[in-house]
């Protein structure tokens, strides 16, 4: 098989991929077997290892197989996304997103970020995608409404507040992805909704949008297929 070949297994077509970018998932996985993952979970998993160069997220990321098909799909049918900052928004280069922190204010017993997530859902209703990657209250305050998300990833970051927000996601119930410890962050949250963006829409499932169809970035990107284990 020529190197052709072997890239267009793991990338999608749509994707240029970088040869910095192929040659860091081949070191990724020469020293992590991440084979055992089902496919979805392997996607995110190795993405937000590489956005991060940190191997120990693959024991620190939870996530159900079955909750990111139906985001997956829900993703590619044209569902919203909701970031938290902007710096989210920023590393999702192939999907429009809705960022409502500059319209925020905060006020008692609220903060900025946490009145942003209310406009966001106030702008786009249930069913959509949210990825929260900087503040604690912006996923406690998401856990407060009745948002019917196709998915949340909450990888918010810092030692005031996310563990524990990462904790009540995952009691909550919600399809999500999270993490146990207190590292998380802008990049590594977008990496994940980027690395459902780039897995490819399987033939039996063909996109039937019901939004405008997602801009593509002008600039190359990264992709490949992670996962990790499995919400209990």
């Amino acid at each position: 098989m020529n190197r052709e070949d072997r890239v267009s297994q793991v990338f999608p077509e749509s994707r240029v991929v970088h040869p910095i970018e192929e040659e860091s998932f081949r070191r990724l996985r020469a020293r992590l077997d991440t084979s055992h993952f089902p496919p979805l979970t392997r996607a995110v998993v190795e993405r937000v290892i590489h956005s991060a160069a940190d191997l120990a997220y693959a024991d620190d990321l939870v996530m159900d197989e079955a909750a990111l098909e139906k985001a997956h799909a829900a993703l590619h049918d044209g569902a919203p996304v909701v970031v938290d900052v902007e710096m989210v928004a920023a590393g999702i280069t192939r999907r429009e997103t809705v960022c409502r922190l500059k319209d925020a204010e905060s006020g008692p017993g609220l903060t900025r970020s946490a009145h942003a997530i209310r406009l966001a859902y106030e702008q786009v209703g249930p069913g959509a995608l949210w990825v929260i990657g900087c503040a604690p209250t912006a996923l406690e305050e998401l856990l407060t409404l009745d948002a019917a998300p196709a998915l949340v990833i909450g990888l918010p970051v810092g030692f005031v507040g996310a563990a524990e927000s990462k904790a009540a996601l995952r009691e909550s119930g919600l399809p999500a992805v999270s993490n146990i410890s207190e590292k998380g962050g802008s990049a590594v949250a977008a990496a994940a909704l980027n690395a459902l963006l780039y897995h490819p829409v399987p033939p039996s499932h063909p996109v039937h949008p019901t939004h405008p169809a997602p801009p593509v970035s002008k600039h190359p990107v990264s992709e490949a297929s992670a996962p990790l284990k499995e919400n209990p």
